[in-house]
């Protein structure tokens, strides 16, 4: 029997739309690069517009956290591997909105392996015909070597996206807790009484529209 954690509000909003717009349209690119990139030949072109969608995503959520809503911001999951350790052996001790410490630290580790991946395949070449927008600026060599940690890095990716469903089923299933519906509907239950909510209103969600554009600028002015 799953252990549950009592529940002491019945709705709080804790993942503001932009978080979870962007949590989801993370998975879809990452999906989406995998599969273009196996399939190989003219669907190379989509591993590219991909791999540009996740820079894009990536220099957003690092932005992200730093002016976002309380709970989308870096401080307020900060990594600490005690922490982490506590919450896993008694989650109901240890319950929190926004991120519990052991998703924080996969919350970094996924933005590590996902910087390494789209940075290396900036400078990445497949020997026949594709090559990234910044390979002029490295060596034929140093451009081989560069896609050589691409090839590998990508195995990281894919094990700690497979870590991170497992946790999320052993939460479920252990627990009780429901992880995914509260990043599609912006709610968490089970929080303390003195939780406040996450702001989420509209002048959030135009200065994540201001955040997006100026970072798919960049990204657009790069790999022209």
């Amino acid at each position: 029997m799953p252990t549950q954690i009592p529940a002491t509000h019945l709705r709080l909003r804790v993942w503001d739309l932009p978080t979870r717009l962007f949590h989801w349209a993370l998975a879809i690119s990452i999906i989406g690069a995998i599969v273009s990139v196996n399939i190989g030949g003219n669907a190379m072109a989509w591993h590219f517009r991909f791999g540009y969608a996740v820079l894009t995503l990536l220099l957003f959520r690092i932005t992200w956290g730093f002016v976002g809503p309380r709970y989308a911001r870096f401080a307020s999951f900060p990594p600490s591997l005690g922490a982490a350790w506590r919450s896993l052996r008694d989650p109901q001790a240890s319950v929190t909105p926004g991120h519990s410490a052991s998703a924080a630290l996969s919350v970094y580790a996924l933005l590590l392996v996902v910087s390494i991946q789209v940075g290396t395949g900036l400078f990445s070449n497949d020997a026949i015909m594709w090559e990234g927008p910044l390979r002029a600026w490295v060596t034929s060599d140093q451009s081989d070597m560069i896609t050589g940690w691409h090839l590998t890095n990508r195995f990281a990716l894919i094990g700690l996206i497979a870590l991170h469903l497992l946790a999320i089923i052993w939460w479920r299933l252990r627990h009780g807790k429901r992880l995914t519906r509260a990043m599609v509907t912006g709610d968490a239950e089970g929080l303390p009484p003195a939780t406040e909510a996450a702001r989420d209103d509209a002048g959030m969600r135009i200065r994540a529209l201001v955040v997006l554009a100026i970072c798919a600028g960049v990204v657009g002015y790069m790999v022209r």
